[in-house]
């Protein structure tokens, strides 16, 4: 079988139907795709189609591709059968590595040589986890964010022996069936967004470890403050804002001796002038023309309908921090 163009695919393999499996194969059958299901647990087949089932109508609301159906899922009898014939697979099992390495050597035995693989692994290394393939030019990381057929972000990368082309191919394949296809410049323990996710926990551990806050106030410094601004713009163009008409580096400039204060049990790096201008450049790269001021009205438009979005949502009751 000769690699197809990635727009062009149309039968997608998931290995692994536990909850990020499941989610997956949601996600390819809301984009019209026939979907070869595997898993070897007893029961595996029911629970993938109640899940599916269950998570339909959330999927009707987001919107249907043409063809969309629950009908085009089939359940293999065994992981030839979910290899065989498809033009993309997902592996989606256990997080452990020997087990992952080995069922990854299986899929790559199992499927076609042109047939590009994705692990969700949530942190090994594609590296690693290429060791035993024949073909391990056509694996690569993609790491999804539950639920996979929620949350767009895919976090794209390949180890020492993938074949670059291949990562571009998985790029624009998640990109084509409505995720957020993030090519990572390289490999990192974690990848990205779990690093980021991971500081902030560690950080929410100590605090209430040394009983410094409460969950809940560390939850609702979260999602009444930074949260809100994040899902828009991310940290490092939050900051850009905040140098006001400087940008960037005014806030490193005036803040940047913040760094050294005991904010954080992370060591924060030396602020180099070298430092200092890639975080300048980025936030540059990201704004693409867009002028401070552009950026404050979109945040703030954006900020308006998010908040009304979570006033519907927050049933809490009282609202403020319990005994405050």
């Amino acid at each position: 079988m000769q690699r197809p163009d990635p727009r062009a695919v149309r039968r997608v393999g998931v290995i692994g139907t536990g909850v990020i499996g499941a989610g997956w194969a949601a996600h390819f059958l809301r984009m019209g795709l026939d979907v070869v299901a595997f898993d070897p647990a007893a029961g595996a087949e029911e629970r993938l189609r109640r899940f599916v089932a269950d998570a339909w109508p959330t999927l009707e609301r987001l919107g249907l591709r043409d063809g969309a159906s629950q009908d085009r899922l089939t359940f293999a009898a065994d992981l030839h059968g979910a290899a065989a014939g498809v033009e993309f697979i997902q592996e989606s099992t256990r997080e452990d590595g020997p087990t992952k390495i080995r069922i990854l050597a299986d899929i790559d035995a199992a499927a076609d040589p042109a047939t590009v693989i994705g692990s969700s692994t949530s942190g090994f290394s594609m590296t690693m986890l290429q060791q035993d393939a024949a073909h391990p030019e056509r694996l690569v990381v993609g790491h999804p964010f539950n639920p996979p057929y929620l949350i767009p972000l895919v976090e794209v990368v390949g180890g020492e022996r993938t074949d670059p082309a291949v990562v571009d191919w998985a790029v624009a394949f998640y990109t084509h069936v409505g995720k957020y296809g993030l090519k990572m410049t390289q490999e990192l323990p974690g990848f990205l967004g779990n690093r980021l996710q991971e500081a902030m926990w560690r950080e929410a551990l100590h605090m209430v470890a040394s009983g410094e806050a409460t969950v809940e106030e560390i939850d609702a410094s979260v999602t009444y403050g930074p949260g809100l601004r994040w899902a828009l713009m991310g940290p490092c163009l939050t900051f850009h804002l905040a140098g006001g008409q400087g940008g960037m580096g005014y806030m490193l400039d005036h803040f940047g001796a913040a760094l050294l204060e005991p904010w954080t049990r992370l060591d924060a790096p030396k602020l180099t002038p070298e430092l200092r201008e890639r975080m300048v450049e980025g936030c540059l790269r990201e704004a693409a023309g867009r002028s401070i001021g552009e950026l404050e009205r979109e945040r703030d438009e954006f900020l308006v309908e998010l908040l009304a979005l979570r006033e519907r949502f927050d049933s809490r009751e009282p609202k403020g921090i319990p005994g405050a």
